[in-house]
Parts: C-alpha cells; sequence; structure tokens
C-alpha cells in the first residue's frame, strides 16, 4: 500500500463504495484518488481483521480503525504465539538448501521434524517460511539450483585516460554474478565488442573456478545476433565459446526484467562498491583500472549480506562452487566467423588475403572461421578446407590439392578464354589482361582481376576502357587499380602531368592518385626468383 497512510474520510469513502455501492476496486481507485493496489491492500486487512459488512464499519472512530485495521489481526497474533511454543528453523539455511539439486520444503520439513516431533506441522512449517521469505528482496526470494546459472550485463565503467593525447575514454564494466550465491565478477573493457565480451566470459569461469549448467545474458549484439522471443540466434563465437566450455547460452526475454533481476542487482552492487569508490582515480591503462576493481571484488564478496547473515564467498564455497562443471583442459581461443563465397579463381577472401577450397566448390557460400592462428573454411558444417593464417595483404595461400587439373575450373575460366573476351573491348584491353596474368604466380590468381576489368567496360562503356588500357599500359600499371581510378575520375584521356584542355585539375585528388598508384605497381613488380 502507499508509504502515507490515507484519512479516515476516505477510508470510509472506500469500504463505502466497495461494500454498500457494490462498486469495483477500479472505480473506487478513481474515485477516492488512490492506488487499486491500495485498495486492495485495505480491503485484506478488513478481511483478516474478519469484517465484512459496511454496517459494522459505518460508525467506526479513528481509533477503531487504528485498534482494528493496523495492529496485528487475530490471525497474525496467534500465529507468532503458536510460533513461540516450537523451536524455529534456520530459515537461512532452509534457504541455501533450497537452491540444491532435487531439495524440495517437504524434504526439509521432514527433516525438521525428525528432530522436533513436537515442532510445526508441514502447513505451518511452510506458512512461516514464506513469511520469512517476504522479508527478503526480489533477487534474494528468486530460487536458483547450485551452478544452475551465471548472469551477465554490461554497465558504463570508469574514464580511461590516455597519457599522449589527454583524452579520456569511457570504459565498460562486465559483471557476472552466479544464481544461487550472488557471488560476483568485475571486470574493465574498453568496448562491448565481440572479442571483449567474450574473453570476459573467459576470465569469470576462471574466476568462479567452474562453470555454469547456464550463461544468462541480456539481448546484446554481441552475443545475440537476434533476440527472437522463441528462438534467439547467438551469435556463432559465443555459440562456439558456450561449447568449448560446456554450457548453455539461454538470453533473457525482451521487456522481462526479473528475468534478469540478479544480473541488475549485481551491476548495482558493483556500481555502489567498486565504481563509486574508485570514481575518482585516474586511470591510464586497463590493467591498472582492473587490478584495482580485483581488490574491491574481494570485499564486495566477503562481506556479509544482512538478510542472509553470510558473505556471497561463504555461499559460493557450500552451494555453486562444488556444483559447478569443471573448467576444460585448454582455454578457451577467441574465433571470429565470416560467411564469404568462393569465387572463380577458388579462393575466398578474408582482411584482405586470399585463401583456397577445393575448386568444385566454386560460388558456394562457405563458413569461415578464424582464428589468430588459423583460418577454417566449412560447407553445411563439414570442414572443407585449413590455412595457417596469414596477415600479409593482398598475397594468396593456395593448397596445391584444391587446384583443378591443369589451373582450369572449367574451360571458360582458361586464361587463353579470358584473354578473347577482352580482346571484344580492344586489343590494349587484351594486352592489360595478358600482362595481369603474366605477373600472378598462378594464373588462377587473376581472375579476379581480370573479371573486374570486363565489368568496366560494361560499367563505363568500351571505348573509354580501351583509352585507359592504353593510358596504363604507357605508365607501366596495367592493373585493375589504376584503370579504375582514371574511369572514376575520367582521366583516360588527359596525358600524365599535362591538361591541354584546361578542363583537369592536376592537383585533384585523382590524379595524384593515378600517379601514386603508378609508383605502388612499379614497386610490387617482382621477379621470378622472389617466389622460388
Amino acid at each position: 500500500m502507499a508509504a502515507e497512510r490515507l484519512t479516515m474520510r476516505k477510508l470510509k469513502e472506500i469500504f463505502r463504495l466497495l461494500w454498500d455501492e457494490r462498486k469495483s476496486a477500479e472505480f473506487v481507485a478513481q474515485s477516492v484518488g488512490c492506488g487499486r493496489t491500495t485498495v486492495r491492500e485495505y480491503l485484506d486487512r478488513a478481511s483478516r481483521a474478519g469484517v465484512t459488512s459496511w454496517g459494522e464499519i459505518e460508525e467506526w472512530s479513528e481509533a477503531d480503525f487504528e485498534n482494528r485495521l493496523f495492529s496485528r489481526t487475530r490471525q497474525e497474533m496467534g500465529m507468532r504465539i503458536f510460533a513461540s511454543q516450537h523451536p524455529l528453523p534456520d530459515w537461512v539455511k532452509i534457504h541455501a538448501e533450497l537452491s540444491r539439486a532435487g531439495v524440495t520444503l517437504q524434504l526439509l520439513w521432514q527433516e525438521y521434524h525428525e528432530q522436533y516431533p513436537d515442532g510445526f506441522k508441514y502447513s505451518r512449517f511452510a506458512e512461516l517460511y514464506a513469511l520469512w521469505r517476504k522479508k527478503l528482496s526480489v533477487v534474494m526470494r528468486q530460487s536458483h539450483r547450485s551452478g544452475e546459472k551465471a548472469f551477465v550485463d554490461y554497465c558504463d565503467g570508469l574514464w580511461l585516460l590516455d597519457p599522449k593525447t589527454g583524452i579520456k575514454k569511457r570504459t565498460q564494466l562486465f559483471v557476472g554474478a552466479l544464481g544461487a550465491s550472488s557471488y560476483i565478477y568485475a571486470e574493465a573493457s574498453e568496448t562491448q565488442a565481440l572479442p571483449h565480451w567474450l574473453l570476459s566470459h573467459v576470465r569469470m569461469y576462471e574466476y568462479f573456478q567452474g562453470v555454469p549448467e547456464l550463461t544468462v545474458p541480456d539481448n546484446l549484439k554481441a552475443g545475440v545476433k537476434n533476440p527472437c522471443y522463441y528462438d534467439p540466434e547467438i551469435n556463432p563465437s559465443y555459440r562456439d565459446l558456450a561449447r568449448h566450455y560446456g554450457t548453455v547460452v539461454l538470453p533473457t526475454r525482451v521487456r522481462k526484467p526479473r528475468d534478469k533481476a540478479t544480473a541488475e542487482v549485481s551491476v548495482l552492487v558493483a556500481q555502489r562498491w567498486i565504481l563509486a569508490v574508485l570514481r575518482d582515480r585516474v586511470f591510464t591503462s586497463i590493467h591498472d583500472m582492473n587490478q584495482a576493481i580485483s581488490g574491491l571484488l574481494a570485499h564486495v564478496n566477503s562481506r556479509v549480506m544482512r538478510h542472509l547473515g553470510k558473505s556471497r564467498k561463504e555461499l559460493w564455497e557450500t552451494l555453486d562452487r562444488p556444483a559447478l562443471k569443471e573448467l576444460p583442459a585448454v582455454r578457451y581461443e577467441y574465433a571470429a566467423w565470416a560467411k564469404p563465397r568462393l569465387n572463380i579463381d577458388y579462393h575466398v577472401e578474408y582482411e584482405h588475403h586470399f585463401y583456397s577450397a577445393p575448386y568444385k566448390l566454386i560460388h558456394q557460400r562457405l563458413d569461415l572461421r578464424a582464428t589468430g592462428e588459423t583460418i577454417e573454411l566449412f560447407l553445411k558444417g563439414v570442414r572443407v578446407a585449413s590455412h595457417v593464417r596469414s596477415y600479409i595483404r593482398g598475397r594468396y595461400t593456395t593448397d596445391p590439392a584444391h587446384r583443378p587439373e591443369g589451373h582450369r575450373a572449367h574451360s571458360e575460366w582458361s586464361p587463353e578464354r579470358m584473354k578473347a573476351w577482352a580482346g571484344q573491348i580492344g586489343p590494349k584491353t587484351a594486352e592489360v589482361v595478358g600482362e595481369v596474368f603474366r605477373r600472378k604466380e598462378h594464373p588462377e590468381q587473376a581472375y579476379r582481376s581480370v573479371l573486374g576489368l570486363i565489368r568496366l567496360g560494361k560499367r563505363f562503356g568500351p571505348e573509354r576502357l580501351e583509352k585507359a588500357s592504353i593510358r596504363s599500359l604507357e605508365i607501366g600499371s596495367p592493373s585493375y587499380r589504376t584503370i579504375f581510378t582514371m574511369l572514376k575520375n575520367k582521366m583516360e584521356s588527359a596525358p600524365l602531368g599535362s591538361d591541354p584542355q584546361g578542363t583537369l585539375d592536376l592537383q585533384s585528388p585523382g590524379v595524384k592518385a593515378q600517379t601514386k598508384l603508378a609508383k605502388a605497381d612499379h614497386a610490387l613488380v617482382r621477379g621470378k626468383g622472389y617466389y622460388h
């Protein structure tokens, strides 16, 4: 009910409208100017006091209301007297035991009854436990089995100062909490990006010294691609982490705050006892920030919780820790996923490097998994290729077994056939195509560039492409990049370094880009000995 008690006049009006006028609680609340919950609370008080009609209450004074409705009801007094005649169970212990797998209130009462044969009957035992439980916070009331769930969430963290620039950047605080013990883990990270999100989970499991059955995140984009109510789609990398640790990711339902009450309360605890304490500290590195957070985190978990009389650490040691799954022998390694299509050169591109797959899968959409050391390619869950990861831009990593015999996937993709197609545009275009093939270690590596050149003819017209080809040969840079830059900036007709018609800005970014590309392409030309 409302914190401030209604006046006697309004109290009488509530009961008159309810009992004499037979109005609904909604109508009464609107008429008197209070909430429906308040109306129902007063009605409940009257019922517990044994008052059920307007005639009984019509002539009451304020003292009558105080004595009958706002002092302990006869039922409550009777319960108090009855309870004093029997030994009370340890409700904190009862509440903690209920979090263990298979433990029920009926079983705990049987154990109590064996110890105290003249104690409470089961119905009163359950009633008294329910009254005690109401005094707990909403989060404490929730029953989570030992080792069952870990709740994870983010909140805005501390400020990180860049010592070189003097710029401050807001960090993110990752918070995780076990359901049964409310044991908390917290750490700072620079962003909520996927790598930070996953590695925070890794350190959280290690801090808990085990893995829960369920990991319950909010519908953060890093972890949940599609927050569907019935079938949320988990990010593939997050799914990898869950599989590695033997846990199940179970996102909270959208707009269901009670699903994540443990996480939200744990975030609030971290804000009050960690962020607030460190608010005036100046940090120049995440490492130093997390060292400070770690010290305060140990204090938070060791503090005794008022309602339970135990600390989170004590509950973790007795409830969650024995029930958690063991950590795997090998630590999780972050992996990113992509869905490239296998090009006609039977290579896929990932971060500007090219990796081969069996040529028979040309045009297929593959799943690519990238770790710091390896690149793996899958088709419908079956691995079809694996490579050591390379960070050299523009280069190819090719497994010879993936090549078709004679370096051809199909006859239509042979170098001769592609030169013939280019020849239909013009002889200089065909010459450029020949140069592109000549400069590659294997013909298939030129397929992308040649197809790109041919498509430029469709986009800008064959005449302009032929002129650009002539120009690229003159400057010694017969490549797709150079020709595309010329066509895009309409530079294919103007001599390099001159502007006879006064229509070309020689200092424009386009002209500078052309000159830069020409020099770059010359620098990239390597002799045959380079590849041996």
